[in-house]
């Protein structure tokens, strides 16, 4: 995981394609939660570790492919950067904004991932899920209810592809795109740190940064997991932070945003997993 923290999966599964993770849900027992990985971004995991399956997309999952002269097929491991990358090399404009996005396909299109005016609901067609009961979907965007940050992809769904489509455009001009966005993220974002991403999304009218900073968290601490000086709506790292001192960082910055401006904060980086102390009382069997 990007904030190098936190605990073990209790069983991690790489399936080999759409087929085998399909027949593997399927066999599985229905109380088992199965839980999707992509690259480990915008996710902190708790130092108890994660119950029941981690099912880790990697390289099979990574291929795209263009469809026609607007379209592309993303298998749902796939990262922003690659994504981008081969939009721009078959002439497709519209899908520069990914590259900013630390994650792969199947995060984007479950949290309608987005930045610099753009999120995935502009330029998703349709996605292909393995729900939980091991049935494969083809999910039209239309029906994943997307709202900010947010969409209604059923629980526990493992996204395996997604098809794009942008709208034609000069491999140099989306290279220039690429390279600005790129550079603004460099500017003002703590990329080189251990962080998982933006962690609060932006409320109505509002920059989430900027009530954050507003409310003296800039450069706040707690052990080694701190409000980034850089751009305070990034936690960090800096050595030795437990998931449980980032989160409850986290839950200060929020209680002081809240006394500060009336304004609740949300957060945009998933929580999963459970605490060390109820890992730890699972294990000797205490209710």
């Amino acid at each position: 995981m990007w904030f190098k923290s936190g605990g073990a999966a209790e069983t991690l599964f790489e399936p080999k394609d759409a087929d085998d993770l399909a027949a593997f849900l399927a066999v599985l027992e229905p109380s088992v939660p199965v839980m999707a990985l992509g690259l480990g971004s915008n996710l902190i995991v708790r130092d108890g570790g994660v119950p029941g399956v981690v099912v880790r997309l990697g390289k099979p999952f990574a291929a795209v492919e263009r469809l026609d002269a607007t379209s592309l097929r993303c298998g749902g491991g796939a990262s922003g950067i690659l994504v981008s990358s081969s939009a721009r090399d078959a002439g497709i404009a519209g899908v520069e904004f990914l590259r900013s996005i630390p994650g792969t396909v199947g995060g984007f299109v479950r949290m309608n991932g987005g930045a610099y005016g753009r999120e995935v609901e502009d330029v998703l067609v349709e996605c292909e899920v393995v729900l939980r009961s091991g049935e494969r979907r083809t999910l039209q965007a239309s029906e994943l209810g997307y709202t900010y940050r947010h969409s209604e992809l059923p629980p526990q769904a493992v996204v395996v592809s997604a098809t794009f489509r942008g709208h034609p455009g000069e491999p140099a001009a989306i290279q220039a795109e690429m390279d600005r966005i790129a550079a603004e993220r460099e500017a003002s974002q703590p990329l080189r740190s251990r962080t998982g991403g933006s962690t609060f999304k932006n409320p109505p009218g509002h920059k989430a940064w900027a009530l954050i900073d507003a409310a003296g968290c800039r450069g706040l601490r707690r052990g080694d997991a701190q409000v980034s000086e850089k751009h305070c709506n990034f936690l960090l790292n800096l050595g030795s932070a437990t998931s449980a001192e980032i989160e409850a960082l986290g839950e200060e910055v929020r209680d002081r945003v809240r006394a500060h401006t009336g304004v609740e904060l949300e957060w945009e980086i998933q929580r999963v997993g459970v605490f060390a102390d109820d890992a730890n009382k699972q294990r000797v069997g205490v209710a």
